[in-house]
């Protein structure tokens, strides 16, 4: 540590290798560790012979999207971040992950690609250019950097969503919700 109390030198950040995902560390046969969610209750003294339960069934229900994702906008249309919501839970599900997942993170991740299809709506309905406010002059369309800053957002927060993923589904799996979810987003749009 530097004199003026900043951490200075030391190991890059993300330098190294990078991990691999736990689906092809157990088909190598190297160690891996599977993250479980502990257990509040104690250790029962029954055995599982005991219980008359179907082992197949799965009883946890999907959280409420908060409000705030289905809240009606300006021009009277819902913000539909709710319908990305379930469908981002349920692709997390399909995994065994979404216990891994916290819902806010979720719900963030929904909002940001929301907006960005606003922005991508807005740039195509009122073009790249706009009319600068005191001069006249065209510029830039504001629509255009709001749209990278919400795509960056969204990026960032659905990166650490699939690292989750990654890090914790012990099956191999094939398929992004992302392929699909513009198309799902735009044709829903044009629906209402």
């Amino acid at each position: 540590m530097a004199k003026d109390g900043t951490n200075r030198g030391g190991r890059r950040v993300r330098a190294g290798d990078k991990p691999q995902p736990l689906a092809d560390k157990i088909i190598k046969g190297k160690a891996a560790k599977i993250l479980e969610v502990p257990d509040i209750l104690p250790e029962s003294i029954l055995d599982v012979e005991d219980l008359d339960v179907d082992s197949d069934l799965y009883g946890e229900d999907m959280p409420a999207p908060s409000d705030y994702l289905s809240t009606r906008q300006r021009d009277g249309k819902p913000l539909g971040a709710d319908a990305l919501f379930i469908e981002t839970w349920k692709w997390l599900r399909d995994r065994g992950c979404e216990k891994f997942v916290n819902p806010r993170l979720i719900e963030a991740y929904a909002q940001a690609f929301t907006r960005y299809i606003q922005c991508e709506e807005a740039i195509s309905t009122y073009g790249l250019l706009g009319k600068h406010p005191t001069t006249g002059g065209a510029i830039t369309s504001p629509f255009v950097q709001m749209s990278q800053s919400f795509q960056k957002q969204a990026n960032l927060l659905w990166y650490e969503i699939f690292d989750i993923v990654k890090q914790n589904c012990t099956t191999a799996f094939v398929g992004n919700p992302q392929n699909d979810i513009m198309e799902a987003l735009l044709s829903d749009r044009k629906g209402r």
